[in-house]
């Protein structure tokens, strides 16, 4: 098919609806609430469920009730938005039901600003509802990748019965690119041998609950949970390279500021710099083994967020301090430009750098001077 100029919030919706979305449940907030706009009307069209709740909490119960017939569905909704779906999010993990969450990340914490920003990494990968539960986090960079994505979240989802989450700073949901769109699914409801869709007189009844009165079976869920995330570890790792091979300084970055850090690269390239980049798509599970195998090349590592440092733990738990790991972040939906990037290469590149027990220590000292 052609690329058409997309907008990466209809982006999304639109690859939802023809990855086979069939109901989606949710609530307006900036900066995502065109996915929301954009599904009230096509998912009405297609004859296929739409609901806006009265308030979150509501829509990520909605979802909850929809996942346990075996449908296709989705919410989204932005940072304080999803802070209010924990409890429902934690209830969709334990009873082991597929679910797709978008997450167009603003500045916080608080009511914050619609500003693009990255300050909900710990709340999507370390779960932010109770309970010990994991799930599927994916990170796009544009709105091809955004679209691609929406279509693997629901097979992710429904392989392995969890939630999969996709966040994106608000960059990406309101930007327009040039993107293909795949061909429409029709929706084709499943017979999962787990769901709650009528037993019509033919099957035994079937029940869906994430309560377990007795802690040895709620010990046997969490090990059950525990083993699908192993096989979610071991073959949904997903990321990507630039300029690798060779890259003495290894600069690590998801989604916008991934991007952002790109452009640095390559500046920083023709100036004669081996540098490289390394960019998570999934974040969860994130891809330690070969972030550390990158150690062996590497003398020098350099995280770059759009928040105070929250992938930055995960990076520093995959290089095992084999290297010494800097950082360089911009927060409250601050999106930095490429030339400050380059600037921490050049620096990086001129003198030797030692390992420190936190990389921010001197980020900060460096960010109160520029700023000062």
């Amino acid at each position: 098919m052609a690329k058409e100029l997309w907008k990466g919030n209809e982006a999304i919706a639109e690859a939802a609806v023809r990855a086979g979305l069939e109901a989606y449940f949710g609530y307006p907030i900036t900066p995502q609430t065109e996915v929301l706009e954009y599904l009230s009307r096509r998912m009405p069209e297609l004859g296929r469920t739409f609901v806006q709740a009265e308030s979150e909490l509501g829509a990520v119960n909605m979802v909850y009730g929809a996942a346990c017939t075996g449908v296709r569905v989705m919410s989204s909704s932005s940072s304080p938005g999803v802070s209010l779906m924990m409890e429902g999010l934690s209830y969709i993990a334990g009873t082991e039901v597929p679910a797709v969450l978008v997450n167009v990340m603003r500045g916080g914490p608080g009511l914050g600003n619609i500003a693009p920003a990255q300050s909900d990494y710990n709340q999507a990968v370390r779960g932010g509802g109770h309970g010990d539960y994991p799930r599927i986090v994916l990170a796009p960079a544009s709105v091809q990748e955004a679209i691609d994505l929406t279509v693997l979240s629901f097979d992710l989802a429904e392989k392995y019965r969890m939630i999969t989450m996709l966040i994106l700073d608000g960059s990406v949901g309101q930007m327009m690119e040039p993107a293909e769109m795949p061909e429409m699914k029709p929706v084709q409801r499943k017979d999962f041998d787990w769901a709650t869709n009528g037993k019509m007189g033919k099957r035994e009844r079937r029940l869906l609950t994430s309560i377990y009165l007795n802690p040895l079976d709620e010990e046997q869920t969490n090990f059950r949970l525990l083993n699908r995330w192993k096989q979610v570890q071991a073959n949904e790792v997903r990321y990507k390279e630039y300029f690798i091979d060779d890259a003495e300084i290894v600069i690590v970055g998801f989604g916008t500021a991934g991007r952002v850090a790109l452009s640095a690269v390559r500046e920083a390239r023709a100036q004669g710099i081996k540098v490289g980049l390394f960019r998570p798509i999934t974040v969860s599970p994130f891809p330690a083994e070969r972030l550390n195998q990158l150690t062996g090349q590497a003398r020098a590592i350099l995280v770059t967020e759009m928040n105070m440092g929250q992938m930055l733990d995960d990076v520093q738990l995959a290089v095992r301090g084999r290297v010494p790991v800097e950082f360089y972040g911009r927060p409250g939906g601050v999106v930095p430009f490429p030339d400050e990037i380059l600037s921490e290469i050049k620096r990086i590149d001129a003198a030797p750098i030692t390992a420190q027990a936190d990389p921010r220590e001197s980020w900060l000292t460096r960010m109160h001077v520029a700023q000062h």
